[in-house]
């Protein structure tokens, strides 16, 4: 789980549950889409800058690991298919209470993810995005071109 591919196939893993969970939990996809757009944009940042680095290494697996992954994968789709609390009541409702909500409802919806719990993922989220960017902007050096080198 050290080569930069498994690290970033577990980070596009973390964002979808994180995207979809707090996609539930509102009335409307919004957020959680442009969050999910937002770290995947920066995974390809990442993924561009690895792959002009180590380009050439060899990327091993355990077949245990991938058994794991595909039963905490299918296990966490079951959790959210039986969870009446999380799926079927926003699935199935979601068309029909969007015609119903006045404005104000609308609104109390954006606000909880700037109050108190739920704040902190968000700063978080912008403090990681920021670091990010600053990150990619001094190992970049504009005068010798692009990262990857032509032989």
């Amino acid at each position: 789980m050290k080569h930069p591919l498994s690290m970033g196939m577990i980070l596009l893993t973390q964002t979808t549950i994180v995207s979809l969970t707090t996609g539930f939990f509102t009335y409307n996809f919004w957020f959680s889409y442009i969050m999910f757009i937002i770290m995947v944009g920066g995974m390809l940042v990442l993924f561009i800058y690895m792959t002009s680095i180590a380009s050439n290494e060899m990327f091993k697996y355990s077949n245990n690991l991938l058994m794991f992954i595909m039963v905490m994968i299918g296990l966490t789709i079951i959790l959210f298919i039986l969870s009446d609390q999380f799926f079927m009541n926003n699935w199935i409702n979601s068309s029909d209470s969007m015609m119903i909500l006045n404005k104000d409802q609308y609104n109390m919806s954006f606000n909880k993810y700037l109050n108190f719990p739920s704040n902190i993922i968000l700063f978080f989220m912008i403090v990681y995005l920021f670091i990010t960017l600053i990150a990619v902007v001094k190992i970049t050096n504009i005068s010798y071109g692009p990262l990857r080198q032509s032989f």
